[in-house]
This record gives C-alpha cells, sequence and structure tokens, in this order.
C-alpha cells in the first residue's frame, strides 16, 4: 500500500521547539514521501494516462526537494528523487506537446544548467532533437559541456558525443564541433579522426552550397540583364520601322499624321481641362479639313 505523501510530511522546529506564528513554516518531503509522490506519478503517467496530473505531483515534489540541504536524509538520495520525478515531468509535458516548456520547466528545479543530471539532459537533447528543434539546447548543453565538474563524470563521453551529433553538427556549428572534439580528452584517438572526417566533408558541403547560391544568383541577374537588352533592340526596331515609315510618306500625309498624334496627346494630357481639349480638338479638325482641301 502506498504511504500518504501529506502525513510523511513534517515541519520544521527551531532550536527553542515549536515555532511561533510569525515563523514561516517550511515543510520538507522525508524519503518515503518522496517516493510515494514518484510512484504516484509515474502511476498518473504511466497507468491512467492523467499527464497533466503526472505533472502536477512531479511539481508538488519537485518544490518541495529543492530545500533538500535542510533535509536530515542523505542528498545523494534527495537528487536521485528529484532526477526521476524531472522525467517524468518531461514526459508527460511531452505527452501533452508541451514539449518547448521543457528545458525550462526542469531549470526551475536546477537553477543552472551545469547542475542538471546527465539523464535529464540526455532526455532533453533527444527530445528536442526528435523535434528538430535542436537550437533549444545549444546553450543550456554548451554550458554542461564546458563545466570542469561534469568533466570527470563517467557519463561525459556519452553526452559530449550526443552534443557533437544532435546538435552541433545539425545546426552547421563545424568550428565549435571541431574545438569540442579536439580540445576534449572524452574522444578517442580513432574517434577524433572520425569525427574530423565528418566535419571536413560537411564544410566542403557548405562550400558547395554557397557556391551553387552564388552561381544561381549571378545567373537570375544576367537573365534579366539579357531581357532588358532584348526590350531595348525591340524598342529601337520599333522606333527605326516608324521613323523610316513616316520619312517615306508624301507631306500631306505625314503631316496629316503629325497632327492626328499631336491630338491624341493632347486628348490624354491629365493637365488639359475639358474646354481647353474642347478648342484644341475643334482648331485641329479646322486645321486637318484645310491641310486635305490643300
Amino acid at each position: 500500500m502506498k504511504s500518504d505523501p501529506s502525513t510523511a510530511a513534517a515541519p520544521l522546529r527551531g532550536a527553542g521547539g515549536a515555532l511561533s506564528s510569525s515563523e514561516t513554516v517550511r515543510v520538507v518531503l522525508s524519503p518515503a514521501a518522496a517516493a510515494a509522490l514518484l510512484e504516484e506519478a509515474a502511476d498518473h503517467l504511466v497507468v491512467h494516462l492523467d499527464f497533466r496530473e503526472a505533472l502536477h505531483t512531479c511539481e508538488r515534489a519537485g518544490q518541495s526537494l529543492s530545500n533538500y540541504a535542510q533535509a536530515d536524509w542523505p542528498v545523494g538520495t534527495s537528487l536521485e528523487v528529484k532526477c526521476s520525478l524531472c522525467v517524468v515531468g518531461i514526459q508527460a509535458l511531452a505527452e501533452m506537446d508541451r514539449w518547448r516548456e521543457v528545458i525550462s520547466w526542469v531549470l526551475q528545479y536546477y537553477q543552472v544548467p551545469e547542475k542538471l543530471p546527465p539523464k535529464v539532459l540526455e532526455l532533453c537533447v533527444l527530445l528536442y532533437s526528435k523535434m528538430q528543434e535542436p537550437g533549444a539546447m545549444l546553450e543550456a548543453a554548451s554550458a554542461w559541456i564546458q563545466d570542469p565538474d561534469n568533466q570527470g563524470l563517467p557519463e561525459y563521453r556519452a553526452l559530449a558525443e550526443l552534443y557533437l551529433q544532435q546538435v552541433l553538427l545539425p545546426l552547421g556549428y563545424l568550428s565549435e564541433a571541431e574545438e569540442l572534439v579536439v580540445g576534449s580528452a572524452a574522444f578517442s584517438e580513432e574517434q577524433r579522426l572520425d569525427v574530423l572526417q565528418v566535419i571536413s566533408i560537411a564544410r566542403q558541403q557548405q562550400k558547395h552550397e554557397h557556391s551553387d547560391s552564388e552561381k544561381d544568383q549571378k545567373l537570375n541577374q544576367e537573365d534579366s540583364f539579357h531581357k532588358f537588352l532584348s526590350l531595348l533592340m525591340l524598342l529601337r526596331r520599333l522606333w527605326d520601322s516608324a521613323v523610316s515609315h513616316f520619312v517615306s510618306l508624301p507631306f500631306k500625309k505625314s503631316l496629316l499624321a503629325t497632327l492626328i498624334l499631336c491630338l491624341l496627346v493632347v486628348r490624354f494630357d491629365p493637365v488639359s481641362g475639358p474646354e481647353k481639349q474642347q478648342n484644341q480638338t475643334r482648331g485641329t479638325k479646322a486645321d486637318l479639313r484645310t491641310s486635305y482641301i490643300d
């Protein structure tokens, strides 16, 4: 039978006995209460598929375990329970399609990325990588990898490889990847050579893609220039044809064509008023009749 977390928690007492009414009562979970909440959260997650309640249970336990230093039970046990609660909470958030909140939700219990447990960091990297958002883990994972205290952990090598494969390389951070693999003792000589070869191939692909992009841009510019040049040549041919046509006309017909052209310009002149256009039209018609009679 599960123990009741509410009965397993006890208030801290000061050196003088019971706390007075003016003192703040801080509740710290006992090992039995924390384990019970962890088991309850796991049941909500796996058995009942109640992801919201599973997350709520993890948050209740996590807020109390943040004060584990004041508890009278081993720190290591507190950290293990808090890590397990975070794992359950991450899965609950993912099930509710709230995976974007995962890294910020976890950091509220660990404050800084360097203090994240390896299991929690691994789960976060895999989650964001699967959702094709590796950039969300770039800052947190980089801080964890560069922390000297973490470099002595047995899980460091696996997490360094995961960070390299799932974050740096997909994002195209080739210089950072090269710096990591060369400067870290976590990689063997064979692994270092393999990764450097992958980085070299990726760098060549980047240069090739950049070169192709420049070529496409240049081709588009040349195509636009050729189209513009063709248009100018067409207009020139039309103009030459029009000029030669007017030159070949008799004098009276040329004059008539010129007057008609002037009439069209006046009719479509937006500056001219209606009365002015009418007077000019009458005068032009009279000139046309006179010219034609002559």
